[in-house]
């Protein structure tokens, strides 16, 4: 999967870098049908906030978005990756479908 990290309006740390593509890569592990990570890294409206995005493209045109809020970008970080787990895992759980009346 390729993963694009950018910044706007801050400046992101090599740390933060590396702990933004250990994210993205845990959230391959979840979903095998990612194709690419976008994790873009801004301050928030408030002075002492900050801002992360991840968005993720799968296949069949999905685009899942995580946004996280927090008083520093690792929190934000951790934050938009809670929100974006559970799309994650149920756009790859298996569809069930309904019983038709030729199957009753």
């Amino acid at each position: 999967m390729q993963t694009t990290i950018s910044a706007r309006h801050c400046d992101v740390t090599e740390s933060l870098r590396e702990r933004a593509q250990a994210v993205a890569d845990r959230l391959e592990k979840v979903s095998p049908h990612a194709l690419e990570a976008t994790i873009v890294f801004q301050s928030g409206a408030q002075p002492q906030s900050y801002e992360v995005e991840i968005r993720l493209h799968a296949r069949g045109r999905k685009v899942l978005i995580g946004i996280g809020e927090g008083p520093d970008h690792r929190t934000a970080l951790d934050r938009a990756e809670e929100k974006l787990r559970p799309q994650l895992e149920k756009a790859t759980r298996p569809r069930q479908r309904r019983a038709s009346a030729k199957d009753l």
